[in-house]
């Protein structure tokens, strides 16, 4: 049985010693937002149409991978993927513009600024 040292002698130097309560705050850098926001973390891989995509491949498994008893399932897909893609270039183009839509949920990063610059910060 091999024996871990650091557990048996809570006061050596390389055991880490239990915190006590209340950890005290040391604030240091002052607690304010910035004017704006980056825009590193825009992207987003988002999983569309995986209903329909399941639907189409039990389809395909049922049918043995023959397309033609499956014409509606893979019609059913295709709307769904070109539906998908018209709104996020939708999306994209008012993203890249700034514009705010009103009830949006996902704001991109210029957006976002357009938002803050109506509220700026009280200092």
């Amino acid at each position: 049985m091999r024996l871990n040292i650091p557990f048996l002698a809570p006061n050596s130097k390389n055991a880490r010693r239990y915190q006590r309560e209340p950890v005290r705050f040391q604030m240091l850098l002052p607690l304010a937002l910035k004017k704006t926001v980056s825009g590193k973390g825009d992207i987003t891989k988002e999983a569309v149409c995986m209903q329909e995509m399941a639907i189409l491949f039990a389809c395909f498994k049922k049918s043995d991978f023959n397309q033609r008893e499956c014409l509606k399932e893979v019609s059913a897909f295709q709307n769904c993927y070109n539906e998908y893609s018209a709104r996020a270039k939708v999306q994209r183009e008012m993203g890249k513009k700034g514009i705010l839509v009103p009830g949006e949920k996902k704001l991109t990063h210029r957006q976002l600024n357009q938002l803050l610059k109506g509220f700026p910060p009280l200092n």
